[in-house]
């Protein structure tokens, strides 16, 4: 049995660095979007679903009760380390006492060891990152940037909201304040080529980068894509499109970056397309056969 690592896990790397299994605490902050309240736009990107990544999160309830509820759960007993992870939406667009206020009712349990927010990079500014800079002493603090192309012209046909150059100026600020970056690349969005996708990761290299998450692009019910796809606008990738997809992405990304997410997983009440999304071992499998068969590994062709 190959026991050969042919891409730096998340599993691994969060073991090696804590000493033991350490797991996330997905949290629903109650953030909304500035691409969603009319700042720049109304009903998010054309692939958000109305409660946007975490579809799975009990939002109903307080940022503090989240957290009990989870450490009352079964799951708490598969680690004794733990991140909490703001996951919805826009998690730095609000006033500083807020966000602090926020983020210091997840933070009440001393298993926890990190705070991880998703966020976009057009809300970062120095006042968040010194906000966020207050919690390294204690914690494992990292900034999820969602890029999902450098291709600016997809990114408005996306609606992102935002230029690919404001995803630099973040990164760079992040930086500066030795905060970790994860940044979210989405495979087989509308009119995409693997020209972009050589593109993107190649702009990815660019930056200092600690994290990477990649997506395939899954249709869900009510929302923009879903629309193009019912009339014939948009056809998800197959699953062997986005298996060599994904393998070019490893095999050409730094080897340095420790790889988050291999795919998005679309909840089962709401995904439309593709069928394949809903079998994370299908994925799993199917790309570790791939690696392993080629002898693939992650960075053996990134040019620094």
């Amino acid at each position: 049995m190959e026991n050969i690592e042919r891409y730096r896990h998340l599993n691994k790397y969060l073991k090696d660095k804590f000493g033991e299994r350490t797991l996330k605490i997905c949290i629903d902050g109650g953030f909304t979007c500035p691409n969603r309240d009319g700042t720049l736009g109304f009903g998010g990107c054309i692939f958000c679903s109305e409660k946007g990544s975490g579809e799975h999160i009990n939002s109903t309830n307080s940022i503090t009760k989240q957290v009990e509820n989870y450490f009352k759960s079964y799951k708490v007993q598969r680690a004794n380390k733990f991140i909490v992870y703001f996951q919805n939406f826009t998690n730095t667009y609000d006033t500083i006492p807020n966000l602090k206020r926020k983020y210091d009712s997840a933070l009440i349990d001393d298993r926890i060891v990190g705070l991880s927010i998703a966020t976009r990079p057009d809300c970062i500014n120095r006042d968040i990152i010194k906000l966020l800079h207050t919690y390294t002493d204690k914690y494992y603090v990292t900034v999820e940037l969602g890029l999902q192309t450098s291709n600016d012209k997809t990114g408005k046909l996306i609606r992102r909201g935002y230029l690919s150059s404001e995803f630099t100026k973040a990164v760079e600020l992040l930086n500066r304040y030795n905060i970790d970056v994860v940044t979210h690349i989405i495979v087989g969005l509308p009119n995409e080529t693997r020209e972009d996708l050589k593109n993107t990761v190649d702009f990815i290299n660019k930056h200092q980068i600690q994290g990477l998450k990649i997506h395939s692009c899954y249709i869900v019910k009510n929302t923009v894509l879903c629309d193009m796809y019912e009339r014939g606008e948009y056809l998800p990738l197959s699953l062997e499109e986005y298996l060599e997809s994904a393998a070019y992405v490893l095999t050409h990304i730094s080897p340095d970056i420790v790889i988050h997410r291999i795919s998005g997983d679309a909840p089962k009440n709401l995904l439309v397309a593709p069928e394949w999304n809903l079998h994370k071992k299908w994925i799993m499998n199917g790309l570790n056969k791939l690696l392993r068969e080629k002898d693939l590994y992650q960075g053996m062709e990134y040019e620094k």
